[in-house]
């Protein structure tokens, strides 16, 4: 820990970074993703100022009487203030300056020791270490927006790190096949697939899947897609279809696809395949976004 004569005005909060990788290790822990404001709280001695991720004051009588009751002389905690039934909650997760000390070059582990030594009280709360097999299917039991993996050895960077990763709750539902591009760089087979689904006549594209494959799918994929091109699209109804490296099938294949969620156009956001499922019936893909 280095010492730093100067108390911050401001730090610019760290940020966590989007993946689609589910996984679990000994070197990360798991929080719930919160879906409020990020809050990031300056006290020094009995003065408390309470700013949001972009430096916008923000006016919370009851959360800056409680950091105010804190027994540190300084200190800047980092957390997500939320609002339920009755009066909301400041869910805090770092703690990055704690009475003269800048935290910020420990390990997580240890700011999270120093924090649970705080003792905070309501309207203050611990994020607490999210511990099962499978943070992110909590998340979805839960109803959460998702859950945080963060590294037990990160320090705390005034950025966007990969040493912190989000994970968002994801839909999943069937799909059929119209059509995929070719691959590209190192990549073999194919390079995405294009998928939609019908809509009474209409076959309805829905966007592009281009992860969730091995190199064993991709070249069996294509080997079959190969045998099913046809000259024309099949999408009857289809805004934003590639122009470059696209071929055409019938559409016969249905797979099972995860997304994050549907964009302002009915094109999937963050997709990845899950599974083929060569014995279902196309023309049961029905629905819209």
């Amino acid at each position: 820990m280095t010492a730093r004569l100067d108390f911050p005005e401001w730090i610019e909060p760290m940020a966590a970074t989007l993946t689609q990788e589910r996984f679990t290790g000994p070197e990360w822990i798991f929080e719930q993703k919160l879906d409020g404001i990020r809050l990031v709280a300056f006290k020094r001695g009995p003065n408390v100022q309470l700013y949001s991720r972009t430096r916008k004051p923000q006016d919370l009588p009851d959360v800056v009487a409680a950091i105010a009751k804190l027994p540190a002389n300084d200190a800047i905690l980092d957390g997500e203030f939320t609002w339920g039934s009755g009066r909301g909650v400041y869910h805090v997760f770092d703690v990055i300056w704690l009475d003269g000390r800048d935290l910020t070059s420990l390990p997580l582990s240890e700011r999270r020791e120093l924090l649970s030594a705080l003792p905070l009280t309501a309207p203050l709360a611990r994020v607490p270490e999210v511990v099962t097999a499978a943070p992110w299917e909590h998340a979805r039991v839960e109803g959460w927006e998702g859950v945080i993996a963060k590294r037990r050895d990160s320090p705390y960077e005034h950025r966007r790190s990969k040493h912190w990763l989000k994970m968002k709750c994801e839909s999943s539902r069937d799909f059929v096949v119209g059509g995929f591009t070719d691959p590209q760089g190192s990549r073999t087979g194919l390079g995405a697939l294009l998928v939609g689904y019908f809509d009474g006549d209409d076959f309805v594209f829905a966007g592009k899947v281009g992860t969730g494959f091995d190199t064993k799918l991709l070249t069996e994929l294509r080997a079959r897609l190969d045998a099913m091109e046809v000259a024309a699209t099949p999408f009857t109804r289809a805004k934003g279809l590639p122009r470059l490296r696209e071929h055409w099938v019938r559409p016969e294949i249905v797979v099972q696809v995860a997304f994050l969620e549907w964009t302002v156009h009915g094109k999937l956001r963050h997709s990845r395949l899950i599974g083929v499922h060569l014995a279902k019936s196309p023309r049961d893909v029905v629905g819209d976004a």
